[in-house]
Parts: structure tokens; sequence; C-alpha cells
């Protein structure tokens, strides 16, 4: 067995007091915190945030009896409203966005205000009624106008 000199006993020292002053990097990610404007009495609108939690998604919800004042705030046209709007990283999410979407648009960061998913689609995220779904848009808006970001099929 090698016996410890007193060279190694410095260096072993000193090493270990450069790693304890090394802030240690977390390998886990923290999850995107979204807070979810709702009304109290909508119950799709509690399954669209359990939607994203299962994705990962850090979710605040705050009731009002009225959204309006939020979504004029956030820029959402009234051609695009839904049951619901979110705000995620300074984007407005209007009604029943996938979660998918909403990480696409996080990972883009397109000069824009946000997305809807205008009425309330069955088959969409927290509208989910068996197998079935509507076709329906993912719409991106901004100031400028809109477009269609996302195409779901009807099946």
């Amino acid at each position: 067995m090698k016996t410890l000199n007193r060279r190694h006993a410095i260096g072993l020292l000193a090493s270990t007091a450069l790693m304890a002053s090394v802030p240690m990097v977390s390998m886990a990610v923290a999850a995107t915190k979204i807070t979810v404007h709702k009304t109290p009495w909508c119950g799709c609108c509690t399954g669209w945030a359990a939607h994203l939690r299962r994705a990962g998604f850090d979710v605040t919800e705050v009731k009002h009896d009225d959204l309006n004042p939020i979504r004029k705030l956030m820029g959402v046209p009234a051609s695009l409203t839904s049951c619901h709007t979110a705000e995620v990283e300074g984007y407005a999410i209007e009604g029943h966005v996938p979660a998918a979407d909403i990480r696409k648009l996080l990972a883009t960061r397109p000069d824009a205000a946000g997305l809807s998913v205008p009425g309330m689609p069955t088959g969409s995220p927290g509208m989910e009624n068996g197998h079935s779904r509507d076709a329906y848009d993912v719409v991106l808006f901004s100031a400028k106008g809109m477009r269609v970001f996302n195409h779901y099929t009807a099946r």
C-alpha cells in the first residue's frame, strides 16, 4: 500500500478546495413556468392545465371572472379567443394549444405575440373525447397579422 507523502497531501487538499469553490451545475432542467388565466367554472381549462403538467410545464392557475382585460393586455385578437389565456416567457397562449406547439414556439422564438387555438375544438388538449378529433389550426399572431403555425387533421 502506498503512503501519502507531503506533496500528494497538499495537492489533494488544493484540488479539494478548488472543487468546493466551483458551483455544481445541475443536470436537471427546470420546468418552464406558465401562468394559466381561467374562469372558476371552466373544466376544460383545468384539463388543459393538466395536459401542460404532464408535458413538464410548471403551471400556475389564476381564476378570473373576466379574461378580456388580460387578453387585451396580451394582444390577443378578438377573433382568436377561446376559454383561457396563458402567459409563458413573454408570449400569450390562447385556448387549447398543444404543449408541443408551445415548446416549438419557445425553441424558435418568432417575433409574435403568441399562439391561439380559436374556439374549443373537440380532441384538442383539454377537450379530449375518446379517439375523435376535429381539424383545427394553431395560429401564430402578432400586431402585423396571423398565420397557421401548425395544423391538426380530423380523425
